[in-house]
């Protein structure tokens, strides 16, 4: 009994430190405020350089915004200053340039700081501690075409050896100048994470980089663990189950790493998904709220205090765990024969080498047992058949046409296929809840991995469900759920 008794206790006290609190945190109030401070100029993922750029010249004192360099294509890339503390804090975004969630925390970050509220008190204590200095864009050039690479197809953040490329020469020049207590480097992740082995996708991952081969802690080291552990225990408030870290193997020739190993006690960000924030302004929040609580915890000097079992404490990244859709157990039929299967779905977003506009090609990623997967949006498939979906036999004109059919009356009779004369653009046919094809094309769909077949759902004769370019459409839904899908497309 005296064993079982330490042992409940133990784990009490590990649960008390992985939510250690500082004491003069103001995160939760933060979050309250949060639309406040949200800048209102940035609501989409796929902004461009030129579109913050009038944002980052009017910032007022006490900000500092200087031009530290410039990208391979000329694009100013900016360094954001405020404080005069003591302790330097040096936070960058978008090294990969379709990676802009934590950027746009950044920008609602800088509102706050001009914000004259009940927070003054706070702005004072963090601009008299610490010295911040902000890179929101460090690729402009790959944001321009919503990529991970440089113009010159470089990773930037596997340039830290070599220094190739201007912008890894600034981020390096930059950090030795300041030689910085405290790095924050802020990416995104993709949606297939799940934080651990849990039906839970990872909104959040942290790591705190290695910076040898044998993955060694020391002092510099231990501040990032320490460090994560907390704002682990801040967004588990938020998002319970959700937060997962890396495995922490040491690449040589990562910014990250090194810039741990050039003393910086440096803290990976990425922000991965959560169902239904397809633009990430939720995540959006949650770095705010997450590199908020941070730079108080670094002011008031607390973070000596948060044990570094709390970071060990967060599960790893599962990656490859998370389709966008799965149907499971559901009956496909070949050669006159069914089989009962899981059909796994993804969606990826394609911008034609610009920012905007995109749209998203789907496939099917895996068929058979994935009882192992999980999936944003699980549809039960037993005792339904899937079957490819039937092709409208009337020749539309063009898209604008698809607006004047009964589209539940169609979806009804299990066709998800229209044939049109003139096709639209790829970016306004994927936002209509049918596949579009030529007037001439009389291509059979096929159920098979790597193929993206319109798809019908059917329980006998009734069709339930349809699938379209990795979209369900649910003939249970009301009109006014499912019938909207022409809003700002121009009909």
């Amino acid at each position: 009994m005296e064993t079982i008794l330490r042992i409940a206790l133990f784990s009490v006290l590990l649960n008390t430190m992985a939510c250690a609190q500082p004491i003069t945190s103001h995160y939760q109030q933060l979050a309250a405020e949060y639309q406040t401070y949200k800048e209102k100029k940035i609501t989409h993922r796929r902004f461009k350089h030129q579109d913050i750029l009038p944002i980052i010249q009017t910032l007022p004192k006490p900000f500092t915004v200087a031009q530290a360099g410039s990208s391979i294509e000329g694009r100013g890339i900016y360094s954001i200053t405020i404080g005069s503390g003591k302790t330097t804090v040096l936070l960058w975004s978008q090294m990969h340039g379709d990676e802009s969630t934590a950027t746009m925390a950044l920008f609602d970050i800088f509102r706050f700081f001009q914000a004259n509220d009940k927070f003054n008190d706070l702005r004072k204590d963090l601009l008299s501690a610490l010295k911040i200095v902000f890179v929101p864009m460090l690729n402009p050039d790959g944001a321009e075409r919503f990529q991970r690479r440089n113009a010159l197809g470089v990773d930037l953040n596997r340039d830290a050896l070599r220094l190739q490329c201007p912008e890894s020469q600034l981020l390096k020049q930059l950090r030795d100048d300041l030689q910085a207590d405290w790095g924050f480097n802020l990416h995104d992740q993709n949606r297939y994470y799940a934080a651990g082995r849990n039906p839970s996708a990872a909104a959040i991952s942290f790591l705190a980089p290695a910076f040898n081969y044998q993955k060694d802690t020391n002092p510099i080291r231990a501040k990032s663990m320490q460090m994560i552990g907390y704002m682990n225990g801040v967004l588990q408030q938020y998002i319970p189950r959700q937060v997962a870290r890396y495995n922490d193997d040491f690449e040589p020739r990562a910014f990250g790493d090194n810039i741990q190993k050039w003393g910086t006690s440096t803290i990976l960000i990425e922000s991965g998904g959560i169902p239904g924030d397809w633009e990430k302004q939720e995540l959006r929040k949650l770095n705010f709220i997450a590199i908020m609580a941070a730079l108080e915890a670094i002011a008031a000097d607390q973070v000596d205090d948060f044990p570094i079992a709390a970071y060990e404490q967060i599960p790893f990244n599962e990656s490859n765990a998370f389709h966008d859709v799965v149907l499971r157990e559901v009956k496909v039929e070949n050669n006159g024969k069914w089989y009962t299967v899981d059909v796994g779905i993804r969606r990826k977003e394609v911008g034609g080498g610009t920012a905007i506009p995109y749209y998203y090609d789907a496939d099917i990623q895996d068929l058979g047992d994935l009882s192992t997967f999980y999936a944003y949006e699980s549809i039960n498939g037993k005792g339904k058949q899937l079957v490819p979906g039937k092709v409208y036999e009337q020749v539309l004109p063009d898209w604008k046409a698809v607006k004047q059919l009964d589209v539940k009356g169609l979806w009804q009779k299990g066709i998800t296929t229209l044939r049109l004369a003139q096709l639209p653009p790829n970016d306004i046919a994927g936002r209509i809840p049918f596949r579009l094809i030529p007037a001439t094309q009389k291509k059979e769909e096929v159920i098979l991995p790597g193929y993206n077949p319109a798809l019908v759902l059917k329980e006998g004769n009734q069709v339930k469900q349809l699938i379209i370019n990795g979209f369900v459409y649910d003939l249970a839904r009301t009109d006014s759920q499912r019938m909207n899908w022409w809003i700002g497309i121009g009909i």
